[in-house]
């Protein structure tokens, strides 16, 4: 049997040990809270980027089928300025 002060010496190891281990998970639980962030901003970015281009979409669509019309140019010019407009209001408050 092993005597007292061995025995609190291992129980000292052993608790520099866990809190050495302690330490190390919590870097990397912070090393992954800021991989997450970073991966929920970048998935917000492509979200907008996803919602301007189907709006730009539907710009040319429209624009493509009102080519076949018999309008002016200028007001076939005058409509798509109008929706340019629109889409850039909509981008400026998704970006707020």
């Amino acid at each position: 049997m092993s005597s007292v002060s061995e025995q609190l010496d291992g129980v000292f190891l052993k608790t520099a040990q866990l809190i050495e281990l302690c330490r190390a998970l919590q870097e990397e639980n912070n090393l992954l809270r800021r991989e997450n962030q970073e991966t929920k901003t970048a998935l917000a970015d492509l979200r907008v980027q996803q919602t301007d281009l189907d709006e730009k979409l539907r710009v040319l669509k429209l624009a493509k089928s009102i080519e076949g019309t018999n309008e002016k140019t200028l007001d076939i010019k005058q409509k798509i300025n109008e929706f340019v407009r629109e889409i850039d209001k909509c981008v400026a408050l998704l970006k707020k």
